[in-house]
């Protein structure tokens, strides 16, 4: 009788310790305000402990928050308070639906009327976590709309991470927006001609030497590079690389004289 309490005991405690590793970083459901007026639907995933910072996770196009549901809890593993939306301008991919999309009646917005989404979910993540530092992070063309982010918030974001960036806009110049980020920047793209040179143009005008231009030896098109169901091949090394710039990154924003 003895050995069959422990072995329960035993069996309990196994059951517990997969229960938590399971559920301690799952997605919350939120959803907030964009200046606008616009809803944004979303997820939080939460650090374990006090969390480093916050990072904000914004999609590729056709995409929504589905992309980062490999991505979003290896970050919150790594001690980051995480937060993934699903914007107004995407689409259905990765067996989901976009929510935001689906509640303003199925019609996805273009890429320039996102900022606000953007700015609402920078809003959010400071309301949530005060007084957290907050790390941006884009796909495809929300890889570039996080430099018009960061250049209006210099004294709220301490980095960007930006996966296959370009001049998604006509009419609207990106490199611009990239030359007035005083924050830290990481850039990758798929090592393709067209890619590495759209990456390029945009580092190159990041101020100083606080940039990282990463171009793997295998890699896909926007965040989901770091997908081993996306890049099987080279997603390990990508990881590397991005640990190592959230590793690096300051304390608090950098003070900026540049005016977005």
């Amino acid at each position: 009788m003895k050995r069959y309490k422990v072995a329960l005991k035993g069996v309990a405690a196994i059951l517990l310790t997969f229960l938590a590793v399971r559920f301690a970083h799952a997605a919350e459901p939120v959803s907030f305000a964009a200046p606008d007026g616009g809803r944004v639907y979303g997820d939080v995933y939460r650090a374990g402990a006090p969390a480093k910072a916050a990072i904000l996770l914004f999609h590729q196009a056709g995409s929504n928050r589905g992309e980062y549901s490999s991505i979003a809890p290896r970050l919150a593993g790594l001690g980051y308070n995480v937060l993934a939306i699903d914007q107004r301008a995407g689409g259905n991919l990765w067996g989901r639906r976009n929510e935001t999309v689906d509640r303003r009646g199925g019609e996805s917005a273009s890429y320039a009327e996102v900022l606000p989404d953007l700015e609402g979910g920078l809003a959010f993540a400071e309301n949530t976590w005060p007084g957290t530092r907050v790390i941006v992070w884009g796909s495809s063309y929300s890889a570039s709309l996080v430099f018009f982010l960061a250049a209006r918030h210099p004294n709220s974001i301490i980095g960007v991470l930006s996966f296959s960036p370009g001049e998604y806009f006509p009419g609207v110049s990106v490199v611009e927006q990239v030359a007035k980020v005083s924050s830290p920047v990481f850039i990758t793209s798929a090592p393709t001609p067209d890619e590495i040179a759209a990456a390029k143009h945009l580092a190159d005008a990041v101020p100083g030497r606080a940039r990282t231009l990463f171009v793997p030896e295998h890699g896909v098109h926007g965040a989901a590079t770091l997908r081993e169901d996306s890049n099987g091949a080279g997603a390990d090394q990508i990881w590397q690389a991005v640990e190592h710039f959230l590793a690096g990154l300051p304390d608090a924003p950098r003070a900026s004289t540049a005016t977005p």
